[in-house]
């Protein structure tokens, strides 16, 4: 039977039985019926079926390249030399709309593009072929409907949900540039992020909306706002109703490759978040031979990316990754981590790889479950925190399954990793993976000898490899910064052994790596100045046996607060802190101190707050 898909209360969108499978496009299970005189319904039956339903930056300058395009027999993406740049490439056009037409010659398998759950019950799949055509939709809702160009800003905080999708790839097919961001923001941190972005749109869902209005009026450039939700809002366009009612005759940008595609919103250890700036060339990465070497991702597999939608590792695995190889993308709802709801999926649906953060895999190893073993597993990858190797061996043993590593960052999209069937040392996050040339530098951008703890550098000279952002959006000084000799400088420290295996040791600055979860202390130290009971405070990482690290606030008091119930205070400055910033930047371990340790010059010492922590003073 062919599908129709529909919203509903549970889900955005689900499908329902429909005869003439060739207009459905799909051969799908039957999840709900509506009943004929339902206003959706009706919409359906009428229109028959919905086919799935700058400024300059100074960064560095790229070396001009030719595109040589290179197709492989059968269903196999299009791919490019290692060392090749194109000058046009479009992730969407080149790849997306590359395998609709494997589908449509009939040289790509039955497994859909997009397969969606929730906990409810609730599925979408999506076929190739109703991906572009709905994204295609999108592109004209952004551009017909909320007149929105080429080089746009639209800020992108969605959970979990088909349309996310949806979203990415209409601003690919516009030129228009995304910035995602996580849902667990406040109004001060959209606030923030629409006033620097300057962006002209925004879409979100009903649960952010209000947060979006306390702060719009302070917003000059904010122009459009799209809602997903089975709601209206006064001031908001329904995205739901303008993807049914939007044309799907839409043509593609011809996009060069170093044209701006997206931007994240990256801590540092000072200030406020910056915007790391990436062109079309962090999807065209995917596409090179030595980059599928990592997953290795056939057009039978099934992937699942556990990332959060508003970082970057969704974006690349979640969307370019799996669908330059054809994969299926496999996508559960999860509106919080719940180990019993990761083994269940694991085990339910024929998942055969799975990327997320280290702290996944702990939280499903320190449950006592009667067995880990899964039937269509065959690889799984760890990225954005280190891994220790001991946690490697025990999912081994008790899965069956290897534990790879990953490495990588905002500016720089998945730098290193341990390849499938590669080698693998417990520990190491594996070796660099071209065109990134990885070494250990010093502070002057000298290489080091193996086994010499240094600072990771990606060289930059005399080509800046594809895939590494192109600046810090309007902040050429922190863009400079980075640069150190022939290399970008990432920040992190790290060793490298004789064989090109690298060991992470942890970053060179104060960013907090919790969960995956990026930190600047400047932002909960900000948040916390804004509680009577603060007088100063200092922010660092404290080790923690689930997260990895944690949020450790150590604060100095007011006089009027010295008496209060340290308890209660804590908890107190907590709440306030989830209450004016995203909650996952709280404190979670608060210690009150008469004073911070400064320098003579009166800056906080937070690297001996750290290593006090850490137990190394």
């Amino acid at each position: 039977m062919g599908q129709i898909l529909l919203r509903t209360p549970n889900s955005s969108i689900f499908q329902m039985r429909r005869p003439r499978l060739e207009e459905a496009g799909g051969d799908l299970r039957i999840l709900r019926l509506l009943p004929e005189d339902c206003p959706t319904m009706q919409w359906l039956m009428k229109f028959r079926v919905l086919w799935g339903i700058h400024k300059s930056c100074h960064g560095f300058l790229p070396a001009p390249r030719h595109l040589r395009c290179q197709f492989l027999s059968g269903a196999e993406a299009p791919r490019w030399n290692d060392h090749d740049t194109p000058e046009e490439f479009n992730f969407a056009s080149g790849v997306l709309d590359y395998w609709t037409q494997m589908e449509k010659e009939g040289k790509r398998g039955p497994n859909p593009a997009l397969w969606w759950v929730n906990d409810q019950g609730d599925e979408v799949k999506w076929s190739f072929r109703e991906m572009t055509d709905l994204t295609r939709r999108a592109a004209n809702v952004f551009t017909q409907t909320g007149g929105l160009r080429q080089g746009d800003h639209l800020a992108l905080i969605l959970p979990r949900v088909p349309e996310w999708w949806l979203v990415t790839v209409g601003c690919i097919r516009t030129g228009i540039v995304f910035t995602p961001g996580t849902t667990l923001m406040k109004a001060k941190d959209i606030l923030y992020r629409l006033q620097v972005s300057k962006a002209k749109g925004i879409i979100t869902t009903d649960t952010l909306a209000p947060e979006v209005d306390s702060v719009a009026s302070e917003c000059p450039a904010l122009k459009i706002k799209f809602l997903v939700s089975d709601h209206s809002r006064e001031g908001w366009l329904d995205f739901r109703s303008l993807i049914k009612s939007a044309s799907s005759d839409h043509t593609c940008v011809k996009s060069k490759t170093m044209d701006p595609m997206a931007i994240f919103f990256t801590s540092g250890t000072s200030g406020l978040p910056k915007m790391a700036k990436h062109n079309q060339g962090l999807a065209l990465r995917s596409s090179f031979p030595s980059c599928r070497k990592l997953l290795q991702l056939k057009t039978s597999d099934v992937f699942w990316c556990l990332s959060d939608p508003g970082w970057i590792l969704a974006v690349l695995a979640s969307m370019f990754e799996a669908w330059t190889a054809g994969s299926t993308v496999f996508i559960h709802h999860l509106p919080r981590f719940d180990p019993n709801v990761i083994v269940q999926t694991l085990s339910k649906y024929p998942i055969t790889q799975c990327l997320a953060a280290p702290s996944v895999f702990r939280m499903i190893l320190q449950q006592d479950f009667t067995s880990l073993r899964f039937p269509t597993l065959e690889h799984t990858c760890a990225g954005g925190e280190a891994l220790l190797p001991e946690e490697q061996e025990q999912w081994r043993r008790q899965t069956g399954v290897l534990l790879y590593q990953v490495y990588g960052q905002s500016e720089t999209g998945i730098t290193c990793g341990i390849l499938r069937g590669m080698k693998i040392k417990p520990g190491s996050m594996g070796k660099a993976i071209p065109p990134f040339d990885v070494q250990i530098i010093d502070d002057k951008g000298d290489v080091l000898p193996p086994n010499t703890e240094g600072n990771i550098g990606i060289r930059i000279k005399p080509t800046k490899p594809i895939g590494l952002f192109m600046c810090y959006q309007d902040d050429p000084v922190k863009t400079a910064e980075t640069e150190c000799g022939d290399f970008y400088n990432t920040g992190d420290r790290a060793t490298m052994d004789a064989e090109g295996y690298i060991w992470f040791l942890g970053r060179s600055d104060d960013v907090i790596n919790a969960s995956g979860y990026r930190i600047g202390p400047a932002e909960v130290e900000s948040a916390l100045a804004e509680h009577p009971a603060v007088a100063e405070s200092a922010v660092v990482s404290s080790p923690d046996p689930i997260r990895g690290e944690v949020v450790k606030a150590f604060v100095v008091l007011t006089p009027q607060f010295l008496s209060r119930d340290r308890d209660q205070l804590t908890k107190e400055l907590q709440e306030h802190v989830k209450s004016v910033t995203a909650p996952y930047k709280y404190p979670r371990k608060v210690e009150f101190v008469p004073e911070l340790p400064k320098t003579i010059t009166g800056k906080i010492k937070r690297n001996e707050l750290r290593k006090k922590e850490f137990g190394q003073l």
